[in-house]
C-alpha cells in the first residue's frame, strides 16, 4: 500500500510540473501576442487554456481519491493540501496567460500596449518567466530556499507596476483612456501572476517545513 502512495503521489507530482511548464509557456505565447500583434501565438494561448483547466480536473481527481482511499496523515496529509492549493494556482496562472492572450486578439490587427509601454511589459513578462521557471523547478524538487526567492521576484514586478501606472497617469499621456484601461487591466494580469507564484512557493515552503507561511498574496 505504501508503494502504491508513493507511486501515486509521483503521478500528482508530474501533473503539477505538467501544469506549470503549461503555464509557463501560455505567457510567454500571451506576451508574444500581446507585443507583436502575433494572432497565432494569442490564439494558440486561447486554445489550450483548456489543456491546464484538464491537468487541474486530474489533480483533484488523484487528490480527492488518494484521501478516500489511503486517509493520509502527517506529512502525506500536507503533500495532498499541498498539490490542491498549488493545482488551483497554477489554474489561476494560466486563466491570467489566457486574459492577456484575448486583450491581444480583441486589439488585432494593432499592437495591445503602444511602444511606450513595450519595454515595461517586456520587464514584467521576464519576471514572471523567471518566476514560472522556478515554480516549475520547485514542484520538481521541493527546496525551501529557491521558494523564498519568489518573494523578491514579485517585489520587482511591483516596481514596474507601480511604473507602469507611472506612465498612465502622466500628463502627457496621448493614447486616450480605452488603451489606459487596457494597460491597467494587463498590468494588473501580470502582477497577479506574480502574485499566484508567490503563493505556490508559500505552499512549497509549507509542505518542507510544515509551517503556513504568515500570509498569501
Amino acid at each position: 500500500m505504501r508503494d502504491e502512495f508513493r507511486a501515486d503521489l509521483q503521478i500528482v507530482s508530474q501533473l503539477l510540473v505538467d501544469m506549470a511548464e503549461g503555464v509557463r509557456a501560455a505567457l510567454r505565447q500571451a506576451t508574444r501576442g500581446l507585443l507583436t500583434a502575433d494572432r497565432a501565438a494569442s490564439e494558440t494561448v486561447v486554445v489550450r487554456d483548456a489543456e491546464i483547466d484538464e491537468l487541474y480536473r486530474h489533480v483533484e481527481e488523484r487528490v480527492c481519491d488518494l484521501l478516500a482511499r489511503q486517509a493520509p496523515v502527517a506529512s502525506d496529509l500536507r503533500a495532498m493540501i499541498t498539490a490542491l492549493h498549488v493545482a488551483a494556482d497554477l489554474e489561476r496562472m494560466g486563466d491570467l496567460a489566457d486574459h492577456v492572450a484575448k486583450t491581444a486578439l480583441r486589439r488585432h490587427p494593432s499592437p495591445a500596449v503602444p511602444a511606450e509601454l513595450r519595454p515595461v511589459f517586456t520587464d514584467m513578462a521576464a519576471i514572471a518567466d523567471r518566476m514560472a521557471e522556478k515554480i516549475a523547478t520547485l514542484l520538481a524538487r521541493p527546496d525551501a530556499a529557491l521558494a523564498a526567492e519568489l518573494d523578491s521576484d514579485d517585489d520587482a514586478m511591483d516596481d514596474l507596476h507601480k511604473s507602469l501606472f507611472g506612465v498612465l497617469l502622466g500628463d502627457d499621456w496621448p493614447y486616450g483612456v480605452e488603451t489606459a484601461i487596457d494597460a491597467t487591466l494587463l498590468g494588473r494580469f501580470y502582477e497577479r501572476f506574480a502574485d499566484h507564484a508567490v503563493n505556490v512557493g508559500e505552499h512549497v515552503i509549507y509542505l518542507i517545513t510544515g509551517e503556513a507561511a504568515a500570509s498569501a498574496s
